[in-house]
Formats: C-alpha cells, structure tokens, sequence
C-alpha cells in the first residue's frame, strides 16, 4: 500500500461524469496519486470534456477502463491490477437522472454500489468513499444533521438510503459516505444549470421568469471544487461508517438563485407563491408539460440558429422535482475532522463560469445570451407578453437535483 502522497493508488467508479472529471483534475494537479483508474461506461472523448479535463485524463497517471459495473463480472475486472490492489475506491457511478422506474433504480444504484462494495470489501482497499445524496432527509425548518430522520423525497434518494443501509453489513469493509446538496460547477447538467438554460431561455423570449412557491425554498449548494476536495480528505480522516453531509455557508435558497440568474442575464422574475403553487399541484402532470413544451420550442430554435446539434444539456425538468420539498442541511460534522470549505457560497461568478465554459465548447447556443432579438414568440407567448407574463405562461419549474452526472456507470 502507499507509503507517501504521491504513492497512492486510486479507482474512481463513475469518473468521466461531473464530480469524477473534477476529481481527476483535482488528483493530477495536485500530484497526489501514483496512478488513477477511471472506470465509465462513457469514454472521455464521448463525455463533452472541457480542454483542462481533457488533459489532466491524458496524464500518464490516469488509466481509462471502459465498463459497465452494473455486471459483476465487469466490475470484477477492474478492481485488479497487475501493479497491485488500490487502497481508495470512490464510487461516483449511478443512475441520476430522476424519473426513471423502479427497475432502472435498482440496478443503476443499488446492484451498481454493492457490487462495488463487495469487491472494495473483498481487495481490503482501506478506504470506499460512497457518494449518496441530501435528498434523503425529511421536511424540515432547520437544517438537517446527519442523524436526522431520513424520508427520502425522490425515488433516486430513496435507493441512495437503502445502498447506505445495505453498506451497515459489510463488516470488513471501511467505509465513508457523503451526501452532498446541489453540486455547482465547471461540468455541472443537473445541479444549476438547469436553471441557467431556463434563465438563458427567458432573455431570449423576453418574458418574465416565474416559479413556483417563495424565494424562501431552501436549495442549499456545494461548489465541486469543495466536494472533491471532501472525498479526497475522507480518504484520510474520519471513522469508518461515518456519514457527512455537504454544503455551503451561504444557505442557499430559492430566491438567492433566481436573483442571481436574473441578473447574469439581465430579465425579471417572481415567484407565483404558496397559494397559487398548491392549486397547481393538483394538474402538476399538466404543468410540468407545459413548461417543458414552452421551454423545448425556443431552446430548439437557439440551437438551430447556432448550429448545436449534439448537446448533453437541455431545459427538460422532472415533475418530482417540482414539489415543495426544501433542501436544507448542515454541512459542518466534516470540519471537525479538519476539512475547510474554499467557496462559502454561490455567486454570479461561479454561474457565469459554467455558461462560458459550455458556450466555449459549442454546446450552448450563443444566441441565447446574445443580446439581439433573434426570436419570434408565438401568439401564445406574446399574449404572455401583453399581460405581463402573468399566470402559467411563464411558469418555471424548481430543480432540486443533488447529484450531479448524467448516469455514469
């Protein structure tokens, strides 16, 4: 095993995906691992990464294995190593897209971990990171710690926690798992940007952004800089078993992320309110897809006007991420282990930062955030217009999402 920092042997499952390619980055920057398997079923010349990425996965440290360790025998593969066995595995690998049904849940989160945790148990790595999530804990005013009671309010929350319980009986092995808030970042698609397009789409119809509930909806967040780092100090710190929760220190919340939006992209917002967003719940199947199809028809034509024609991003939003359900924790157990957050809390900067990056790869259309008039609302939308935008014409959904890749496995 490694007898100094840059000796270390490192298997990242999952690692093309957000958090993995910031993880990697991290690692060969730093110099703090010998060698760095990436196990994904998507390859890095498939995964849309930036050039910074791109060349921290070319670094002669970093091995690529294109798997898919939903099968055991494939997941078996690449825990060996003819150099020797690993002494961390992280486990980024999930299905994270929301919506899916029970059986696309149970393999791509449940089988996938405890596949990964039986061979981590097996090779005696002496640390397994499990990346969870904070959609597991109840509705609640204060902040959630981490014995606070679980009610996950997603189906993908709800096979995180039962991966986390399953982990209980795996008595050899040496396990931490983290459940972070919404993760921001360079390579974010299901954490903030949602919100960005949606932003981005309201500029170019020139409407009114509005949303359901208050400003008051707790959305805490975690920039990927903070959790990588996270992962990385868990390898290290912190007693077996333990779970840690991940956020920021600027408690964010609902209004705190529309304002920001609303000024990167210089349009108005508001909120529809309690009432009004009850009613709603009734039709909330309706809703969602008429937001989605108000959304679809001009992110269309954006695309269209710059040539994007292969995009992992889009302004789709799950219904189950529509409900009044806060997300809203207490991120300081880690810190009593020695970690320090870097970034304490969102700011303009860090969402212009995601747009330029993916407006800089092509896969953004540029005329969303032009400044010119390059689209025709429909008699519907500029109804809207003439009234203010009131009502559901400009009705924009809420996204929750705590994790992070698109589904990597």
């Amino acid at each position: 095993m490694a007898t100094s920092m840059e000796e270390n042997r490192v298997l990242i499952l999952g690692g093309t995906g957000f958090i993995g390619r910031n993880l990697v980055d991290y690692l060969v920057r730093n110099k703090l691992a010998r060698k760095i398997r990436v196990v994904d079923k998507v390859p890095p010349q498939m995964a849309w990464l930036n050039p910074r990425h791109l060349e921290s996965f070319e670094n002669p440290a970093v091995e690529f294995c294109q798997a898919n360790i939903i099968n055991k025998a494939s997941a078996e593969k690449v825990f060996c190593d003819d150099d020797g066995g690993f002494d961390f595995v992280i486990n980024l690998a999930a299905e994270t897209k929301h919506g899916q049904s029970e059986p696309v849940y149970k393999e791509g989160i449940y089988r996938l971990s405890l596949n990964c945790a039986e061979l981590a148990a097996m090779h005696k790595v002496k640390r397994f990171i499990e990346l969870s999530t904070a959609q597991i804990y109840t509705h609640e005013k204060k902040p959630a710690r981490e014995d606070a009671k679980s009610e996950p309010w997603t189906n993908l929350a709800r096979h995180k926690l039962d991966v986390e319980k399953a982990l209980e009986n795996y008595v050899d092995l040496n396990y931490v798992i983290l459940r972070p808030a919404i993760v921001y970042g360079i390579g974010d698609r299901n954490g903030l940007t949602p919100r960005l397009i949606i932003g981005a789409i309201y500029k170019y119809t020139m409407q009114k952004m509005q949303m359901l509930w208050t400003k008051d909806l707790k959305m805490n967040t975690v920039h990927v800089d903070d959790v990588v780092r996270a992962i990385w100090h868990l390898c290290f710190h912190g007693n077996r078993g333990q779970v840690y929760n991940l956020t920021d220190k600027g408690d964010t919340t609902q209004g705190l992320i529309s304002s920001l939006v609303s000024e990167l992209f210089d349009i108005n917002y508001d909120f529809v309110g309690a009432i009004f967003s009850n009613l709603a719940r009734v039709r909330m199947t309706d809703i969602v897809d008429d937001i989605n199809e108000k959304h679809m028809r001009p992110w269309s034509d954006a695309c269209q006007r710059d040539q994007v024609s292969n995009t992992p991003l889009n302004p789709f939003i799950d219904q189950e991420l529509l409900y009044n359900k806060h997300l809203f924790i207490d991120g300081s157990k880690i810190e009593s282990t020695g970690f320090a957050y870097t970034i304490p809390k969102l700011e303009i900067g860090h969402l212009k930062e995601i747009l330029d990056d993916y407006i800089t790869l092509g896969l953004m259309p540029r005329s969303l955030v032009s400044n010119e008039v390059f689209y025709t609302p429909t008699d519907v939308e500029a109804a809207c217009l003439d009234h203010g935008a009131d009502g559901d014409c400009g009705l924009e959904g809420i996204d929750h999402t705590a994790d992070q890749d698109s589904a990597h496995s």
